[in-house]
């Protein structure tokens, strides 16, 4: 049985508030992209400060936990690694960040725009974490985990309360999953209000790898999203609460998310990085099945990228 965190996410909300951007919601017409009659709401969340949902955990860690001299530490595939920099700049705190070479640019120069300190090595978001607490142990410093802790996962918990309030009409919502913090934070606030249908990566199928397992294994790392989507397994902490809340796990490829990145600029004008785009991507794919008269949420988290050119 997962933890009701729905108390803790209402009060994380007002305790970030000030720090966080309240991000907008867009209706459409499903029959913009062919699905007549249902209607869509897209949670624009890569309009967040730092570019995606991990500036509220990441606010959420350093207003809720005692931070030491040393500062914070995270390793990160990109956008957590942004979300720390920027939250530590905010508040005057060091920060040391911990990201794989397959990181995007873009996401390396943001980390080091905000001034943290940045190290790049390691092929996986999991060799970037192993570093990070190698040198967590000698430095002293609080980690901030990119999924796998409480106050991350209410952080992100408060997209759904956000969403919920700006759409309570919704039937479905669709979320990207990697370790599981977004996905885990908004499946806590909603629980089984509506069907929750999780989507990753057909080449880091990370939550279908553990839901077949019966808990967290390794799977897969690869593809256009790796640096958001591929940690290579679920988090401890978030399965628990997949397992209760998730309704259906929807695989994408690598050219399905490409034509979900086209789309979304030419229907509303926004540039989504791989793993924002992979919701939309599931939709328009025609990989998740839904009603003429249903209501579909996709929160879109993350736009860090130099993606003027998609083919990257």
């Amino acid at each position: 049985m997962s933890p009701d965190l729905r108390p803790r996410i209402a009060a994380t909300e007002q305790i970030i508030r000030p720090h966080v951007r309240r991000t907008p919601v867009v209706q459409l017409a499903g029959e913009e992209i062919g699905l007549s009659g249902r209607a869509l709401t897209f949670k624009l969340e890569l309009l967040q400060h730092a570019g995606a949902f991990k500036t509220r955990g990441a606010f959420s860690n350093l207003l809720q936990r005692p931070v030491p001299p040393a500062g914070v530490v995270a390793a990160s595939g990109g956008n957590h690694g942004v979300a720390v920099a920027y939250a530590s700049g905010r508040l005057g705190v060091p920060a040391k960040i911990f990201i794989p070479r397959i990181a995007s640019p873009a996401k390396i120069d943001r980390i080091r725009g905000y001034g943290a300190d940045l190290v790049v090595g390691g092929d996986s978001y999991a060799e970037a974490l192993a570093a990070s607490q190698q040198w967590t142990r000698q430095n002293h410093a609080m980690p901030i985990h990119a999924f796998d802790q409480e106050e991350t996962i209410v952080g992100a918990g408060t997209v759904g309360l956000e969403m919920e309030a700006q759409a309570p009409e919704l039937d479905t919502v669709l979320v990207a999953v990697g370790g599981g913090g977004l996905l885990s934070g908004v499946a806590s606030w909603y629980g089984k209000k509506v069907r929750l249908v999780a989507v990753e990566p057909v080449d880091a199928p990370t939550l279908r790898c553990a839901l077949e397992a019966g808990c967290p294994v390794d799977a897969p790392v690869g593809g256009i999203a790796a640096d958001s989507l591929a940690p290579r397994r679920i988090g401890e902490r978030n399965f628990p609460i997949l397992q209760d809340t998730v309704a259906e796990v929807a695989l994408v490829t690598d050219e399905e998310i490409r034509a979900a990145q086209r789309k979304l600029w030419d229907l509303l004008r926004v540039v989504a990085e791989p793993g924002g785009a992979a919701p939309f991507a599931a939709l328009l794919a025609g990989k998740v099945q839904t009603r003429a008269d249903e209501r579909v949420g996709v929160l879109l988290s993350g736009g860090n990228t130099t993606a003027v050119d998609f083919e990257r």
